[in-house]
């Protein structure tokens, strides 16, 4: 049985009539089915035309799947006509099939229009009432669907789990009550804009827009009051902050990326104490929000959702959860009595009809029937990726609107223009007042004086599944070998004198013999091999976040150590439909600068995938302001030559580097290495060249650091 939603082949949407004497099909004649041909070739060329013009609009996507079912039940009508002649029949097919070439050849222009074309895909209420006034038009009068009886989504609630501490915690608390302490936001007032269609002029009020138009809020003063001791908040971050202090309690937060948009999220739910708090986020971003939350909130405790969620803390205020096991976890966190949730990358959820989507519209709506004023936050440096209309999913979880309308606040606010969208200034009255609701925008360039001109940020990644298990246990068998082999030099020892504790002088030297025959032997694992390991483990996740960034923020420079990395990355981007340029050791000059050029020059090409050697030195690369270091130096100064490609004269915006750190393996030991040895927070803020120690260095400290913290884990 087929689902609710999903097109069926079978020919049964409409009964066909003469507009003029109401007949059925099998009573008239082929100027009906000559109306049915006219309409779908000009729809098609109009779809042909729109696609020659730029990317796919929401308006175009209907259309295209409007055409694509009426071929697709047409072609069933003629082939099941048993009053025609074979060779009308083929006459009719050939023409239906000559349409249907056009639609496919527009389809192969963008990706999602190819996906409309499946058997199963779903099929979307506009396209629907389009279908029907395109039957009308064409002279057939279509009857009301006959949808099959709707069926459970076997596929999002055959793997829903409940995890054994949450089942505790509903245990320890099974009346949890709905928060009715604060007023509800008022039904709206009956208003002359009752019967007018709103949700077009709103979308349409941000075209309209002119470049001086406010995209912004208007924010208090800058507050610390939540700010936890040895932290500083930047002025921009403080008032979002107090915005949420004074009782606002939706916001679209669409800073740039690098403007603390994570910190501001966490120090607003603590200003509006929205706890229990779910943070929705991207998987490579999970544990760095984690982090971050330890940081910003140290007194609230803080879970993350891995996999089913067995390890979870079912009493924590702060829940973590990527959009990946969303699905699985759903079904409890609707019943959790969250009060606060952030959806992170929230153009995410762009495409209503996608899981993601439809799970976070439903927590939203959960949550606001539970409590009188949640807080709920969209994060995203891309409110729009395609069109206009990407605002409507954000704008549903943030309860503006609903499927039809503007809801209670949104409402009143247009009511109390005076407006309606007949009069000149709606557009711009309407506009401000969605912004008004909670939109917060705030460039680099804005804020400049508010952040460094060059900073890293360390964005902590989990390497998961079988590539995480594999390095963990091979770091363990370095370890553990290192550890026979500091054991077997003190058993050795002829003076016979007795060390209490850990003897550091011999720790230093095993890792130095060990040092060493990692450069001069080509089996086991050695350091060297473990961070190659670990690069290409990071590749996929370090190539997410610089798509991420490419969407965001605009051109993104790549920088990995090793050619697989790079062309792990590469893969990436090409399967996401983005535009790179490679900048490898192994180029001429000619294609070298060639590719530089393409970068630069090309607004097209948004990342630059760069040899963390080849392309360290010696290139400008400042049309980007954000980079993405895949792997770590051995050595800060190598480090800080690459992020000097894009910090350098003619950068008009201040330079972030993002490094990407795997989480508990010896790649974090040597971001911390690195930081300690060369002064790196100084690097950062003041510019300074200065380097203290060498790749060697901090190639022994690593090995000495995981010696000792082996001997110390044994006792």
């Amino acid at each position: 049985m087929a689902r609710q939603g999903q097109p069926r082949t079978r020919a049964r949407h409409s009964v066909p009539r003469d507009r003029r004497h109401g007949r059925r099909r099998d009573e008239v004649n082929r100027d009906v089915n000559q109306d049915v041909y006219s309409v779908l070739a000009r729809a098609v060329r109009e779809v042909e035309a729109a696609l020659r013009s730029g990317r796919a609009t929401p308006a175009t996507r209907t259309k295209f799947q409007a055409v694509a079912l009426m071929l697709r039940d047409e072609r069933a009508r003629v082939r099941a006509e048993e009053n025609s002649s074979d060779a009308h029949r083929a006459e009719q097919l050939k023409r239906l099939d000559g349409i249907a070439t056009i639609l496919a050849k527009s389809a192969v222009r963008d990706y999602e229009l190819l996906a409309l074309l499946t058997e199963d895909a779903v099929v979307s209420d506009e396209a629907r009432s389009l279908k029907r006034d395109m039957l009308r038009t064409a002279g057939i009068e279509p009857v009301a669907e006959e949808l099959p009886p709707a069926e459970p989504d076997v596929a999002a609630t055959e793997n829903r789990v409940v995890p054994r501490s949450v089942v505790s915690r509903q245990l320890a608390n099974p009346f949890l009550a709905p928060d009715v302490a604060a007023v509800r936001p008022s039904a709206p007032r009956p208003t002359r804009l009752a019967t007018w269609e709103l949700i077009g002029p709103l979308l349409s009020s941000f075209e309209r827009a002119g470049s001086g138009a406010s995209a912004c809020m208007a924010l208090p003063s800058p507050t610390s009051r939540y700010t936890p001791r040895g932290m500083e908040l930047m002025p921009h971050q403080g008032g979002l902050v107090a915005a949420a202090a004074a009782g606002h309690r939706t916001f679209l937060l669409a800073d740039e990326p690098g403007l603390g948009k994570t910190a501001q999220a966490l120090l607003a739910a603590e200003a509006a104490n929205a706890y229990p708090l779910l943070v929705v986020v991207p998987n490579v971003v999970k544990t760095n929000w984690a982090r971050e939350a330890g940081m910003w909130t140290p007194h609230r405790s803080v879970t993350v959702i891995h996999g089913d969620g067995d390890s979870i803390d079912g009493f924590a205020d702060i829940v973590v959860v990527n959009y990946e096991v969303l699905d699985r976890h759903v079904g409890w966190l609707g019943d959790f009595g969250l009060r606060g949730m952030v959806v992170d990358e929230a153009h995410f959820i762009k495409n209503k009809s996608s899981r993601r989507s439809r799970n976070v519209l439903a927590l939203s709506e959960q949550i606001r029937s539970f409590t009188a004023r949640p807080l709920l936050m969209a994060l995203t440096g891309t409110p729009l990726i395609n069109d206009i209309e990407d605002f409507r999913a954000i704008w549903q979880f943030l309860g503006w609107i609903d499927e039809k309308k503007p809801l209670a606040e949104l409402m009143n606010a247009l009511d109390g223009t005076g407006l309606t969208p007949a009069d000149p200034g709606f557009y711009a009255a309407a506009r401000q007042s969605v912004v008004d609701l909670g939109i917060v925008r705030r460039r680099k360039v804005d804020v400049a004086a508010d952040i460094p001109a060059r900073r890293v940020a360390d964005l902590p990644v989990e390497l998961e599944g079988a590539a995480g298990r594999s390095i963990r246990a091979a770091e363990r068998e370095l370890a553990r070998r290192m550890v026979s082999r500091y054991d077997d030099a003190l058993a050795a020892r002829r003076t016979g004198a007795v060390v209490e504790g850990i003897d550091h002088d011999l720790v230093r030297q095993v890792a130095k013999w060990e040092q060493k025959d990692a450069t001069t032997s080509k089996t086991g694992e050695n350091v060297f091999s473990m961070m190659r390991r670990i690069g290409q483990a990071k590749a996929g996740l370090a190539a997410d976040y610089a798509a991420q960034l490419a969407r965001s923020a605009g051109k993104v420079v790549f920088f990995a150590k090793h050619v697989d990395v790079m062309d792990a990355a590469e893969e990436t981007f090409a399967e996401q439909g983005i535009r790179f340029s490679s900048i490898r050791g192994d180029q001429t000059p000619a294609v070298r600068q060639r590719n530089i050029d393409a970068f630069t020059n090309d607004a097209g090409v948004a990342i630059a995938v760069c040899s963390l050697t080849a392309a360290g030195v010696g290139i400008n690369l400042q049309v980007a302001s954000d980079l993405v270091l895949a792997e770590l130096s051995w050595t800060a100064a190598e480090q800080t030559q690459a992020i000097d490609r894009s910090h350098r004269i003619g950068q008009t915006q201040p330079v972030t580097a993002w490094r990407i750190i795997a989480a508990q393996t010896i790649d974090a030991r040597i971001a911390e290495l690195i930081d300690g040895k060369a002064g790196l927070a100084a690097q950062a803020l003041d510019g300074s060249e200065e380097e203290i120690g060498s790749s060697a260095d901090v190639q022994h400290e690593a090995l000495v650091a995981l010696l000792i913290d082996a001997l110390s884990a044994r006792g």
